[in-house]
C-alpha cells in the first residue's frame, strides 16, 4: 500500500522540470508574434506596400523565422529543452546531418539538371 502511496506521490510532482500554464502561453506569445511578423513581411511589406522585394533576403528571413519557430516548438513542446545535454546533442548532431543531406541532394540535383545535354528525343526542361 504505501509503494502505491509513494507513485502517486511521485507522479504529482514529475513535470516540475516542464512548463506551466503561464509558460505555455509565453511560448505560445512567441509564437503567434513570429508568425504575425511573417505574415505582415508576406502580405504588407512584400505584396501590399511594396516596401521589400521578392529575393534572397526575404527567403533568408523566412527562413530564419521558421527555425526559431521550430526551435520554441521542439525545446519547449516537445520537452527536450528540458532533456539531459548528451540526449540535445544527440539529436543535434542527427539534425545536422539531414540538413546537410538535403544540402547535397540538392546540390547533386541542380548539377545532374545542368550537366545533361540536349536531345532531340529528350528535351532538357
Amino acid at each position: 500500500m504505501s509503494h502505491y502511496q509513494d507513485n502517486i506521490a511521485h507522479g504529482e510532482h514529475a513535470h516540475e522540470g516542464g512548463l506551466d500554464k503561464k509558460g505555455i502561453w509565453k511560448v505560445f506569445g512567441v509564437l503567434l508574434a513570429l508568425t504575425c511578423l511573417e505574415f505582415l513581411i508576406a502580405l504588407g511589406f512584400v505584396h501590399h506596400w511594396q516596401i521589400l522585394a521578392k529575393g534572397t533576403f526575404v527567403n533568408a528571413l523566412y527562413i530564419v523565422l521558421t527555425l526559431v519557430k521550430a526551435y520554441y516548438i521542439v525545446a519547449y513542446f516537445m520537452h527536450l529543452k528540458f532533456e539531459k545535454s548528451s540526449f540535445i546533442v544527440t539529436v543535434g548532431i542527427v539534425f545536422i546531418f539531414i540538413i546537410y543531406f538535403i544540402i547535397l541532394l540538392l546540390d547533386e540535383g541542380n548539377h545532374l539538371g545542368q550537366a545533361f545535354q540536349e536531345h532531340q528525343l529528350f528535351p532538357n526542361k
